[in-house]
């Protein structure tokens, strides 16, 4: 799993306020995950980390694989459907709870992807071939951007306005 804090003073103060003044914070939770999922989700669309740089393309030793095992190929990278027939960008989900809120996906392989990976790194012992067969770039897709504090805090002063 991969935790991800927000370290902003601005949205500290303001989540440490808004505890004080609500019972329960699983709604506020909620909305940043709802907001964060959207976010993340956008990130796909367009191919970019929470960073704004853009994901490294898919190799066209990937592409000509795809093609030789009869997969359908969609050039944008971490787009397209892995051999079980589930996309990545499909199996993104949110949790939220009182005193949290995440942003996961149940493809295994994710972590692959956010980090990279290079050739062989997770071959078991007297395997055949390599797992992965080739170097993975990262390609982070998980993460919070500068537009996400901004409207994490916005969202936070509208919550403040409404408890006040």
């Amino acid at each position: 799993m991969i935790e991800i804090q927000i370290d902003q003073d601005e949205i500290r103060e303001a989540l440490l306020d808004l505890g004080e003044k609500l019972n329960d914070m699983t709604p506020v939770f909620q909305n940043i995950g709802e907001a964060l999922l959207a976010s993340t989700e956008d990130r796909f669309r367009e191919g970019v980390s929470p960073d704004g740089v853009p994901w490294a393309p898919k190799s066209q030793t990937t592409i000509d694989a795809y093609t030789a095992k009869g997969f359908a190929v969609d050039f944008r990278p971490l787009w397209g459907t892995n051999p079980k027939g589930t996309a990545l960008r499909d199996s993104l989900f949110f949790q939220a709870g009182p005193d949290y809120a995440e942003i996961a996906t149940g493809q295994a392989y994710s972590a692959a992807m956010q980090f990279g990976a290079q050739k062989g790194e997770f071959t078991k012992s007297g395997s055949a071939s390599s797992v992965p067969w080739g170097d993975i770039p990262a390609r982070p897709f998980l993460g919070v951007s500068d537009e996400d504090e901004h409207n994490i805090l916005a969202d936070l002063k509208e919550w403040l306005d409404v408890a006040t």
